[in-house]
């Protein structure tokens, strides 16, 4: 029994880190248009340091000293952290004013400034379990509001009756690394884990139930890559 348990939180953790994999790789046609471009143009860059800190968060709260035996959360953020720091230094490279670029250097200072007091704080201040605790809701409040992002994007597609900014491989990306993650979490009975991921599997059901609904009033048009899907 211990080893087909075993075996389950690894397959549904190793699940998450392939489908995470692909929403890591989304912003990669926005960012052939920016080196095309040699220019950021209008984009914004704030998603991929929101990004960044989510994944520092989650990495931290993956890590052994903090919470044992949730190796694959460290994988699956530590390939995130990669990811946006590319992105984020591609986007300061390209900017396209100096005030952009020195706000985009200052705000990941600034990031990285918040990992480092949040990192800090809970070794110096919490043994565990209380260590594990602290981190997890935060890493949980992070996650969060990073699930809730797509919510503007789906009154987008209300509104203008077009899935034209949401598209559907984006969207079921997301369902299933939430659905993979949330079961990851339950087999380890971790609320830190498999709540917030639970919230993501019901965001990501409403985006490709709208999908479903609306892609059938949209036609002839190409879809449009978002920035940043959370």
């Amino acid at each position: 029994m211990d080893s087909l348990y075993d075996i389950s939180c690894f397959a549904a953790g190793l699940a998450g880190n392939i489908f995470a994999l692909a929403l890591f790789l989304s912003p990669v046609t926005t960012f052939k248009r920016i080196l095309k471009a040699k220019s950021t143009e209008k984009f914004d860059g704030l998603p991929y340091l929101f990004s960044l800190l989510n994944c520092l968060i989650c990495l931290w709260y993956g890590l052994p000293w903090v919470a044992d035996g949730r190796l694959l959360v460290a994988t699956v953020n530590g390939t995130g952290t990669v990811f946006q720091l590319a992105y984020i230094c591609l986007f300061i490279f390209y900017a396209d004013s100096r005030k952009t670029r020195m706000k985009m250097i200052w705000l990941l200072v600034l990031v990285a400034c918040g990992f480092a007091l949040i990192s800090h704080t809970s070794l110096t201040f919490f043994d565990q379990p209380l260590r594990q605790q602290f981190v997890g809701a935060v890493s949980m409040a992070s996650l969060i509001s990073m699930f809730a992002s797509p919510l503007a994007v789906m009154g987008v597609v209300i509104r203008t009756e077009s899935v034209e900014f949401m598209p559907f491989y984006l969207s079921l990306s997301t369902f299933l690394m939430s659905s993979s993650f949330a079961l990851y979490g339950f087999l380890l009975r971790d609320f830190f884990i498999y709540f917030p991921n639970g919230l993501g599997v019901i965001l990501g059901a409403m985006q490709l139930a709208l999908y479903a609904y609306y892609s059938r009033r949209w036609r002839g048009h190409d879809s449009s890559e978002p920035l940043l899907l959370a």
